[in-house]
């Protein structure tokens, strides 16, 4: 049984006096619930802050973003190692925003999500295809192309344990939502072509979160859905009451 997981991506938003009111509203919201993981990715200068926040919860930390390599002359970039030694657990790799605005390609996708796990952190990577993409029908040719390169140099052990987060672009920000069935459908494309790169078994365990414009709206409708196993949630993770209701999509 894949155990949920529900992740919130702050993205360049909240400064620490911020992240320390959402942190005093949301964590006790969410003290009793079990029956998914949390996690919370703020942006660089508040990890700390949420990092203490969480002390004795079980919600997790990540970092949004990573350098490949431990150390070096990379001015703005963190390392692996940095990450860990505040106390976070996972990262986001590849990410929609990052490929499209900062030039992030498959290729660096595999080096950093190598790195993460080199580190013991958690990747959760991120894959999804263009609006222009999808209406030429090349949703299909795209997704087995960011798996193939962004995960192939990874061992069966090395990918098990790793997320995969599929971000339709055009659903990011937009308001627009792939339905329950798009979404479920693409999420089965992913784990019939993990289960030719890896093995039946890799494919059957990995769990695959959905990202899109997720609301504490239609979190029920894409939970139900057999193949997705979470969301990575951008804007609605914001607010501490409507990412409470998000978590607690089946309370």
């Amino acid at each position: 049984m894949r155990k949920a997981v529900i992740a919130g991506n702050w993205k360049m938003f909240k400064t620490r006096s911020e992240a320390r009111a959402f942190m005093d509203v949301f964590a006790p919201k969410v003290a009793g619930v079990n029956h998914c993981e949390i996690i919370i990715a703020p942006p660089f200068t508040a990890l700390t802050t949420v990092i203490e926040a969480t002390q004795g919860t079980r919600i997790a930390v990540a970092a949004q973003n990573l350098h490949w390599e431990k150390e070096g002359a990379f001015t703005g970039e963190i390392s692996a190692p940095m990450i860990v030694e505040l106390g976070c657990h996972a990262v986001i790799v590849g990410h929609s925003e990052r490929r499209q605005y900062f030039g992030e390609t498959d290729s660096t996708v595999r080096k950093k999500a190598r790195a993460a796990l080199a580190a013991g952190l958690t990747p959760i990577v991120c894959i999804g295809e263009t609006s222009q993409e999808r209406e030429a029908g090349e949703t299909d040719a795209v997704l087995k192309r960011q798996i193939s390169g962004g995960l192939a140099a990874l061992t069966v052990e090395e990918f098990s344990r790793i997320l995969v987060a599929y971000e339709p672009i055009w659903a990011i920000g937009t308001g627009q939502t792939a339905t329950p069935a798009i979404a479920a459908s693409a999420h089965r494309l992913i784990r019939q072509q993990v289960s030719e790169q890896f093995t039946t078994e890799s494919a059957a365990q990995l769990r695959i979160l959905y990202g899109g414009s997720v609301k504490p709206e239609n979190i029920s409708a894409l939970m139900a859905e057999d193949d997705i196993d979470g969301a990575l949630v951008g804007g609605a993770s914001l607010d501490a009451q409507s990412f409470a209701s998000i978590v607690k999509y089946p309370m």
